[in-house]
């Protein structure tokens, strides 16, 4: 595409809309996007000596601009968007695995990455601002993609980052604390939430998780398609797990159908479900479903297994206090030996789940080592000293450098125990201060577990 909002990815002959940010304004960014060769700009206010466009409103200019250009081939393929607290990415990635396996071309975008083809791109967002979304888009319209399934963060929605896209469906999966230190309250938060399902196009079908006390508040479409365990369209009936495989049932007009998966977790059946109802609702048989799904896999940094010895490492992306009760609860439910559950919190974010996530690890697990995660620009001490604020128990040691922390978690390891590492999962870095450095969890326990 040859617009530009940033003015460093300006080349000779773009045009630069100049956009005013939460922190900064573009307008300071309009020489430098001149002097590297933008033909035409676009403000709201200031005169320069190229092309220019007044309009009252940058943003809006971009989001009708972009709807205009591109619209009409986006809407040739089926966009299936994905919002909640938890599961965003295994949901996504369950149907990109399912359409794809049933020759069926789809394409993933969300935190893992851009998945097209055999094709991966990595992403600095979970959502990728408007521009970067609609090239890819473009990109998997060009390549013949029938869906795409992604990922929509609360603040994507917020900050207007789908602009006019409509999908054809839009996926609840929960709703608990988190990012609170960009949505003022937690109502802000369900909010932003919300605005996917008023993104819906006329004959768009919403799918929502009834099991959330936040499911009323995504209701907003006039065709809702509910799931879980309470009396919903697709109801889960009950599920066991048994040789490292979890066995549920759900209740689908009236008839029962068993499925097997060997992704564990009991919170793992609601994003398998996901998956299972956007397919059937696009006319695929549920038999035919359910028979391929043992076949799936997690996504990268899920669940992630490695076998040591005759004990087991899981490597997890769980960073919010529901998802580190979950994937603790889930490996509980099979584990023959002690867990022992590594894990840190991020700086500069929000610190109330702090106390609430050392608490799970130290009163569910049976050992915890704390330690760094990434810090930013906050002391690991500090990060620590929070988290420990809700621990009630002396059962875990503090080692605030990562690498030793897991290699003295991979010590421990004695007979059928399990070592959780949480918070990074498939990240293969770590954030401290201004610098990115390299760091991936399960590339250094490989390493050491040679």
């Amino acid at each position: 595409m040859n617009i530009k909002t940033n003015s460093k990815e300006v080349k000779p002959g773009d045009t630069f809309i100049a956009i005013k940010g939460l922190t900064v304004d573009g307008h300071k960014y309009v020489n430098d996007a001149i002097e590297r060769g933008a033909k035409k700009v676009v403000v709201e206010y200031g005169e320069y000596n190229i092309e220019t466009e007044h309009v009252p409103d940058t943003k809006q200019y971009l989001i009708d601009y972009l709807d205009a250009k591109y619209g009409a081939k986006i809407k040739t393929m089926k966009l299936i968007g994905v919002t909640g607290t938890n599961g965003k990415t295994t949901s996504c990635y369950l149907m990109y695995q399912m359409f794809n396996k049933m020759n069926i071309p789809c394409a993933y975008i969300g935190t893992i990455g851009f998945y097209l083809d055999n094709e991966v791109i990595e992403l600095d967002n979970t959502t990728p601002d408007i521009i970067k979304l609609y090239e890819m888009l473009i990109k998997c319209y060009e390549t013949k993609m029938k869906y795409v399934v992604m990922e929509v963060s609360s603040h994507a929605l917020k900050q207007d980052r789908i602009g006019k896209l409509k999908f054809d469906y839009g996926i609840f999966t929960n709703l608990t604390p988190e990012h609170l230190d960009y949505h003022p309250d937690l109502n802000d938060y369900a909010v932003s939430k919300q605005k996917l399902f008023t993104n819906l196009n006329e004959e768009g079908k919403a799918i929502i998780n009834i099991d959330s006390e936040y499911s009323d508040m995504m209701m907003v479409n006039k065709h809702n398609i509910t799931y879980g365990y309470k009396t919903s369209n697709y109801q889960i009936l009950d599920y066991k797990i048994k040789d490292m495989k979890t066995i549920f049932h759900i209740r689908y007009q009236n008839k029962t159908y068993e499925v097997i998966t060997t992704i564990p977790g009991k919170y793992n059946i609601y994003n398998i479900l996901t998956m299972i109802i956007t397919l059937q609702q696009e006319k695929i048989k549920l038999t035919d479903i359910i028979k391929m799904t043992p076949i799936l896999k997690a996504p990268p940094g899920r669940m992630d297994i490695i076998n040591y010895k005759n004990n087991s490492i899981i490597i997890d992306y769980a960073h919010t206090p529901d998802a580190v009760f979950n994937v603790l609860n889930a490996i509980k439910e099979y584990a023959d030996g002690k867990i022992y559950c590594l894990i840190g919190c991020g700086g500069n974010r929000d610190k109330s789940k702090r106390s609430k996530m050392g608490f799970y690890a130290t009163t569910i697990s049976d050992f915890a080592i704390i330690t760094s995660d990434n810090p930013r620009y906050e002391k690991p001490e500090d990060i620590i000293n929070d988290m420990l604020k809700g621990v009630t128990k002396d059962n875990y040691k503090v080692i605030i450098d990562r690498k030793e922390a897991i290699a003295y978690g991979v010590e421990q390891l004695n007979n059928k125990d399990i070592l959780v590492i949480l918070g990074k999962g498939h990240e293969d870095y770590q954030i401290i201060g201004d610098q990115k450095l390299h760091h991936s969890d399960k590339e250094y326990v490989l390493k050491i577990c040679k």
